[in-house]
């Protein structure tokens, strides 16, 4: 995709590398996604900027104190995030934006490198991809993951036992079919973010 480029974006350079994590290293809360868009994150080169998912995440973040602007249209912005991480289990984009459960495997140790490192006090899973993507990720991490696991769901909340306990959030993910037909709506997402920001002991969020 970076070489068979949009006609809108033709005159411009596309990242067309893995995309790493955006924010800050030591956040609380953990956002994690699908994987970059074709031509948002691919051609960008960072999450969830210059495509309309990216509108709604970023507008959402900023509106609840997360962010101190609500648009991300490229790498240098001067988006910042405020004690708030996003990242993905899959770093390239994928065939036809569906990735495989290979894809998912293929990356996964990034997203464990990533999430030792980080040792967050909340995370936001966007969709039932992330979600059954990072529950074996945080079994191995060290978190006590519930038998049968938790079912994805908006608003579901589950607290996982650890050294430091998790709180795992999910919500419906900021896609175009969902954000299109009404399925989320900004106060939706923004009312996840809140209690996750809340659970996390960053709320209320820098201003």
């Amino acid at each position: 995709m970076a070489r068979e480029k949009r006609a809108a974006f033709r005159d411009q350079e596309y990242w067309g590398r893995p995309v790493p994590g955006f924010g800050p290293v030591d956040a609380a809360l953990l956002i994690v996604g699908l994987a970059p868009a074709a031509h948002g994150a691919n051609r960008t080169g960072r999450m969830f900027t210059g495509d309309r998912s990216g509108d709604v995440l970023y507008a959402a973040l900023h509106a609840v104190g997360l962010a101190n602007q609500p648009t991300a249209v490229h790498a240098g912005d001067g988006l910042e995030l405020y004690d708030t991480r996003i990242t993905a289990p899959v770093h390239c984009a994928p065939p036809d934006n569906k990735p495989t459960p290979t894809e998912r495997e293929t990356c996964g140790r990034w997203l464990r490198a990533e999430l030792a490192l980080l040792r967050p006090r909340a995370v936001v899973v966007l969709g039932a991809f992330g979600w059954q993507a990072l529950l074996p990720v945080l079994a191995d991490a060290g978190w006590t993951v519930p038998r049968p696991r938790p079912r994805f769901g908006h608003g579901v909340h589950v607290e996982l036992a650890g050294a430091r306990p998790l709180h795992l959030f999910g919500s419906y993910h900021v896609s175009q079919q969902n954000t299109f037909t009404g399925r989320l709506t900004p106060a939706m997402l923004e009312d996840v973010l809140r209690r996750a920001a809340d659970a996390a002991g960053i709320y209320p969020p820098t201003t």
